[in-house]
């Protein structure tokens, strides 16, 4: 199996943050304090990393900053503010078949890094209603878009499509 890059190797905080995740989601799901369920939790928490330490490389991804969370809250505020109005936008043109559809394939440039990060900002163009991810090819982004405006570049592409949520992700993601 080919090693990943320094850079895309996960960390011992990445090992941790996988543990802690496992951990926590196993006593979430119990839904209880016990000692015996806090000791089946640790005890899964070290198998499930152990076993995933191959794949693993995909959780350099992810920024372990103080910071992380609060931009993580802010990605999903974007996120859920985007897909309301795209819907309202889609549904708009559904009804009043008078307004304009211009379909093109734009290219869409990200600075974000790693494949996480790509694969998150092209999963969200993707669920925003009008656009669709088609490829993902270095830092840019093939994008369907349901609307593309007359002399659109990449640079206004861009900003129109993906420029808030990468903000916000490059905030908890590379």
């Amino acid at each position: 199996m080919e090693q990943p890059s320094p850079e895309l190797r996960p960390s011992a905080g990445h090992y941790l943050f996988t543990f802690g995740i496992v951990v926590l989601l196993w006593i979430l799901l119990a839904g209880s304090l016990r000692l015996g369920e806090v000791i089946a939790a640790l005890i899964v928490g070290v198998i499930v990393t152990a076993l995933a330490v191959p794949r693993l490389s995909i959780m350099a991804g992810v920024r372990l900053s103080p910071s992380a969370p609060i931009s993580l809250g802010k990605y999903l505020v974007t996120f859920f503010r985007a897909l309301i109005l795209a819907n309202l936008d889609v549904a708009r043109r559904v009804l009043s078949p008078s307004l304009p559809i211009r379909p093109a394939v734009v290219e869409v440039r990200t600075g974000l890094k790693s494949s996480l990060g790509k694969l998150l900002l092209a999963n969200s163009i993707t669920l925003t209603p009008g656009t669709l991810s088609i490829d993902v090819q270095g830092d840019r982004l093939l994008v369907h878009w349901i609307d593309c405006a007359p002399g659109s570049d990449m640079d206004s592409a861009t900003r129109a499509i993906a420029e808030s949520f990468e903000r916000h992700i490059s905030g908890f993601l590379k």
